[in-house]
């Protein structure tokens, strides 16, 4: 018990000497918005996502193939947009003050995109290694493709919001709508007119173009009072439901294995549609957000998910498979592990299962939280916060 105090006491101090290092006039819900959309992203995958065991290899499945009631689960945990919100408004922010100072663009976007990508490099190399491995002591190529294919997938999102942020200087003055309105017309051509599926990847800049420049708005000062917010939240959910109700769209806001439309794959106007809904609510909470992060260790534990929030996202997945693949070593299928979930009794022992996935992440964020260290920057002086993708 007294080094449990101990212990303790270590943790309110360091939580103390974060909130104490902090400068005054930092918005600290926006950390807190981006904190919870990191969450949102790594529960979900690690709920959605399922590897099973097949023909003495692995094979990935979802609840929602078979449990398609489960749909509002992806409502709470598809935060990818609040993430291209707070981006937007983070980015548009550094790059005026970066101007303001004489900072060259090319000095600012390197600093950004450097802290991005470096990480990325290391999942890539460690991963190729491993693939090579597995196949050449007799991993069934199934196998390997699977697992690669949960690593890899994710990386699509890296790609465009690295884009947008490059574009910020050109991007952040347009207004929401009219990425909106490409948006509606590629859905229209694509389910009303038949035009080929690869015209619904134009979304993919589109759609998430949306909500990074509701992002930028609101750095310009846009959203200050309630109304605008809710205006967002309504609008968008009323959006949605007949979206999901009268015009076919899937009810799931994530990828579901074989289903002949994914609202994220690319972006369809449903999953936009719910992303301003997200944004609404996620501008009217900021003042209880802020109101929280006064909390020192609340705000220690916010401060820290983005000190790490990439190596996190990226080697999310990564956790999970090494607990799914330890536990192989059984030699027996465990429950909500290897187990195809297919029924209600699933979810309550994958839930279980939840925070050994998150003691495995611990062991990689020790690894390779060193990779997202910040590079010293010779044209960018003061910092821009805890965390600056």
């Amino acid at each position: 018990m007294a080094d449990l105090g101990q212990l303790l006491a270590r943790c309110r101090a360091s939580a103390a000497r974060a909130d104490a290092a902090t400068p005054a006039g930092r918005d600290r819900s926006v950390d807190a918005l981006r904190a919870l959309a990191i969450l949102g992203v790594v529960l979900g995958h690690w709920l959605v996502t399922a590897l099973t065991s097949a023909d003495g290899g692995l094979a990935t499945t979802s609840p929602l193939v078979h449990m398609p009631w489960l749909a509002p689960v992806s409502w709470l945990f598809q935060t990818l947009a609040v993430f291209f919100l707070v981006g937007g408004h983070v980015a548009t922010r550094g790059h005026a003050s970066a101007r303001a100072r004489g900072v060259p663009y090319g000095a600012w976007v390197a600093g950004r995109l450097g802290r991005l990508f470096r990480p990325v490099v290391v999942v890539l190399v460690l991963w190729t290694v491993a693939a090579v491995g597995m196949l050449l002591g007799g991993a069934a190529p199934d196998t390997v493709r699977a697992l690669l294919k949960l690593v890899l997938s994710p990386l699509w999102f890296l790609l465009v919001f690295a884009v947008l942020t490059a574009a910020t200087p050109l991007v952040a003055r347009i207004h929401p709508l009219w990425p909106l309105a490409v948006v509606l017309h590629v859905d229209l051509a694509r389910f009303g007119f038949g035009a080929p599926e690869w015209t619904g990847w134009i979304n993919v800049a589109a759609g998430w173009l949306v909500p990074y420049t509701l992002g930028a708005a609101w750095a310009r000062g846009a959203f200050a009072g309630r109304r605008g917010p809710a205006v967002l939240l309504a609008g968008g959910a009323a959006a949605t439901v007949a979206l999901v109700l009268w015009c076919g769209y899937p009810a799931s806001m994530v990828g579901v294995p074989g289903a002949p439309v994914s609202n994220l794959n690319p972006p369809t106007l449903a999953a936009v549609t719910f992303g301003l809904a997200q944004c609404g609510l996620a501008l009217l909470v900021r003042g209880p957000l802020a109101r929280a992060m006064r909390r020192p260790a609340a705000w220690a534990g916010v401060a820290l998910l983005n000190l790490s929030a990439m190596t996190v996202f990226l080697w999310h997945q990564t956790a999970m498979m090494a607990v799914t693949a330890l536990g192989l070593l059984s030699g027996s299928e465990l429950p909500g592990l290897h187990t195809v979930p297919d029924g209600p009794g699933w979810i309550p022992v994958r839930l279980l299962w939840v925070p050994v996935f998150g003691l495995a992440l611990g062991v990689c964020l020790a690894a390779f939280r060193t990779y997202e260290g910040r590079p010293v920057r010779r044209h960018i002086a003061p910092r821009e916060g805890l965390a600056h993708v």
